[in-house]
């Protein structure tokens, strides 16, 4: 039975993949290395000595935001352009249950996102080494690491907002988490700051609701070539790996209930 189910989430997550590749969706590292190589020329006009770190803050933020459009974008439509095409109707006749549905779309995402992810990471390896620059290669590398989860919990979140609304709409609500996500820990410093005792309950209760994804961020540290703790890498894999399935979990209850 279990092989049966691997099995049926291996054709569902492949044939994402494969149908993403299609769509040219290769076309973004293209992108990505013309606009990093046209920042590395324009910041060596305007940084003294520091064009490095600049270069290399830009790239690990350039890295995840077009992961995000992919994971948001993508994400938010898989499951609504299957039922527009109805072809969902033909997935589900087959014996394959919603779950395995829900999961195998996400590992086929959260898969071309690694691949992308890695891509982007050699491209800005390769653009600071034709500049002679100095960069952290392991320090980078596991950035780009936690970068990958990051995303593989946000298409978990796309494919959430997916299952009860449209495309668009989970599209949007994908990119306000990502930014909601990274400013949540202000909302506890925020919280100790206020006179209403109501005021500073919701704020943490938005806390937990929403995901902290400041502990999957080591950009800030990476560019010195600094890696956190062993633990605290340990906690952090946890926590995403744990909040993605929570994710999934939840989508996969909403979407058992919707009428197709």
């Amino acid at each position: 039975m279990m092989e049966l189910a691997l099995s049926r989430l291996w054709t569902v997550s492949r044939n994402v993949f494969n149908e993403i590749f299609r769509e040219r969706i290769l076309y973004v590292t293209a992108v990505f290395a013309l606009g990093l190589a046209l920042a590395v020329v324009i910041l060596g006009q305007v940084s003294a000595g520091t064009q490095d770190k600049i270069s290399l803050d830009v790239g690990m933020a350039g890295i995840s935001l077009f992961g995000l459009m992919i994971a948001a974008f993508v994400g938010g439509s898989l499951l609504n352009k299957e039922l527009e095409k109805r072809t969902i109707l033909v997935m589900l006749a087959k014996p394959i249950s919603r779950a395995e549905f829900i999961i195998g779309k996400h590992l086929g995402l959260s898969a071309v996102l690694f691949v992308l992810v890695a891509l982007m990471t050699l491209i800005l390896f390769g653009i600071m080494s034709i500049n002679q620059f100095a960069y952290p290669v392991g320090a980078l590398s596991l950035t780009s690491l936690y970068i990958a989860l990051q995303l593989s919990l946000l298409t978990a979140a796309a494919l959430l907002f997916g299952s009860f609304t449209s495309s668009l709409i989970a599209t949007l609500l994908t990119i306000a988490l990502y930014f909601m996500g990274h400013f949540s820990q202000n909302l506890v410093i925020l919280s100790q700051k206020m006179e209403s005792e109501a005021v500073r309950q919701l704020m943490r209760f938005l806390y937990l609701i929403f995901p902290d994804l400041s502990r999957l961020d080591f950009k800030n540290t990476a560019v010195y070539g600094m890696i956190p703790p062993l633990g605290d890498l340990v906690a952090s894999a946890f926590y995403g790996v744990i909040y993605t399935v929570a994710l999934l979990a939840i989508a996969t209850w909403i979407f058992s209930r919707r009428n197709l």
